[in-house]
């Protein structure tokens, strides 16, 4: 059981390392500038890291289907998007993205412009990486696997009660804004972060959409 927990963990943090590294890539592109992205210090992003782990769960069995494989990573993939950004938007009172501006969009939340590329993640992860990514956890010493993975889960956890603190402490700021419209009280919430630490002015390049809410 506990093997089963390891190679998962292994995982979710190689995933959540290669989605950093995408949107890294992808944030280059768009603005030529190296931009640490998500909301957690280190260089990954956990929500990357869920999908593999969940399409690793139950798409595997359809690794000699491509157009199914293909279709159900969006199903996976597009729902966990969807819903990450419901919960992040209600717990911290933030919208981290918003896709409204794109077509084929639901809700600002999820739109075709990433469905489309996860679907083809999705294969490409199923067919081609998780079986190198099997062969090389398997020639990794057990032993190495399991205090690297303690060592990587400890600091994982410090890394997420850290960063959680930092952006709960923007409610605080949040609550102290008396405005209605909600691009001026983004605006004034972020020149405030931008003047706390540098750990919050990471917050707010790595979000450059980010949308305050009161409500």
């Amino acid at each position: 059981m506990f093997d089963i927990i390891l190679k998962y963990f292994w995982l979710l943090m190689i995933y959540s390392f290669i989605g950093w590294l995408i949107e890294v890539i992808s944030m280059f592109f768009n603005t030529g500038k190296i931009t640490d992205r998500g909301f957690l210090i280190g260089p990954y992003c956990p929500i990357y890291g869920c999908a593999g782990v969940l399409m690793t769960l139950f798409l595997s069995r359809y690794q000699n289907n491509i157009l199914l494989l293909f279709i159900m990573a969006i199903i996976i993939c597009g729902t966990l998007e969807y819903f990450t950004s419901y919960l992040m938007e209600k717990i911290f009172k933030a919208r981290w993205w918003d896709y409204s501006e794109k077509k084929y969009n639901l809700n600002g939340r999820i739109c075709l412009d990433t469905l489309i590329p996860f679907g083809i993640l999705g294969v490409i992860v199923i067919m081609f990486v998780n079986p190198l990514l099997f062969i090389f956890l398997n020639w990794i010493p057990n032993v190495v696997r399991i205090v690297l993975g303690i060592i990587i889960f400890v600091i994982f956890m410090i890394d997420i009660v850290f960063s959680i603190t930092v952006i709960f402490s923007l409610r605080g700021t949040i609550k102290k804004v008396a405005l209605d419209n909600t691009e001026e009280i983004t605006d004034l919430v972020k020149k405030v972060i931008r003047e706390r630490s540098i750990i919050h002015r990471r917050l707010v390049k790595a979000f450059p959409n980010l949308k305050i809410k009161l409500r």
